[in-house]
């Protein structure tokens, strides 16, 4: 359902060929949502050495779940909407020159993910982001149809019909402190929608999150919010807090329901416990994006 290959299946087959030198490449279909990290899974346990997924966030994420513990490597093409995690590496937008860097230009690198749990039990990996509030509730009011029309303008339309509206607020946790807000970000990465930064000092070779935390009762206080991240400043205006995180937790307060999204899809709603998985997944990353990761080494001592 990924947008650019529901537009354009031909670049499958073109990716495939760019492909080749890594060794024989078996397509395998997903045929429907939750289906993606079952077959990721069975391909390893039949002896795959590296998997890659083709596709939006939301099917990275869904691969990326059914190969977290394994050796095997992750691979990803950019076929989605947004592609926060192509992004983020630098491999773009295009799937066949991504394709080219996966082959030429790429390392496999051994990474920390996070990881959502709920007390009902629930629990799911993430390798970019969480969104707890206001982004996750954006995520929900998005119109399927708008969204296949324009992409990911969509959520820009969706983001301003919320401006007037009282926001749901929650009770966010961690060794630091507590706080009241109605937006926080717990980021792996800089790349927030494929156009913004948001976070600013975390890449996906540290092991920890960062946490960008907003309070406010009505959207209109985001305003000044929006005008911040786009100038890079937005840890300065008041009503946000940066940290780095290991572990956090969120609740709900005054009996509001607040979604969370993981990789840009809903994933229900609090209270949830977010935490850092070490050594979790093998990925194959750019090197300049590593050698530019390990040299601009930000975070050193994450709140516990």
């Amino acid at each position: 359902m990924a947008g650019r290959l529901r537009r354009r299946p031909e670049l499958i087959q073109r990716a495939v060929t760019w492909l080749a030198p890594m060794g024989t490449v078996r397509l395998v279909p997903t045929t429907g949502p939750e289906t993606a990290g079952r077959l990721a899974s069975a391909a390893v346990a039949n002896g795959a050495t590296t998997v890659v997924a083709f596709g939006g966030d939301g099917t990275v994420n869904e691969v990326a779940n059914g190969m977290i513990g394994t050796r095997a490597v992750l691979g990803i093409l950019p076929g989605g909407t947004a592609n926060v995690l192509c992004c983020e590496m630098g491999l773009g937008t295009n799937p066949e020159k991504a394709a080219r860097k996966l082959v030429s230009e790429c390392q496999a690198v051994r990474i920390a993910v996070g990881k959502m749990t709920r007390p009902d039990g629930f629990s799911r990996h993430f390798l970019a982001m969480a969104g707890v509030g206001l982004d996750a509730v954006v995520v929900d009011e998005v119109s399927p149809g708008i969204k296949k029309a324009v992409g990911k303008v969509a959520y820009w339309i969706a983001g301003f019909a919320m401006f007037g509206r009282r926001l749901p607020q929650f009770d966010f946790r961690h060794g630091g402190g507590e706080s009241r807000r109605s937006f926080v970000l717990v980021s792996r990465v800089r790349n927030y929608g494929g156009d913004l930064e948001i976070a600013k000092k975390v890449s996906l070779l540290e092991e920890c999150f960062e946490t960008v935390a907003f309070a406010g009762v009505n959207s209109l206080r985001y305003l000044p919010y929006l005008a911040g991240v786009g100038v890079g400043l937005v840890g300065k205006i008041p009503g946000v807090a940066v940290a780095p995180v290991e572990r956090m937790t969120c609740g709900p307060a005054n009996g509001d329901r607040v979604p969370v999204q993981l990789d840009g899809e809903l994933a229900g709603h609090l209270p949830a416990e977010f935490a850092v998985v070490r050594d979790a997944l093998t990925l194959l990353i750019p090197g300049k994006y590593v050698a530019r990761a390990k040299e601009q080494r930000w975070i050193t001592s994450p709140i516990l």
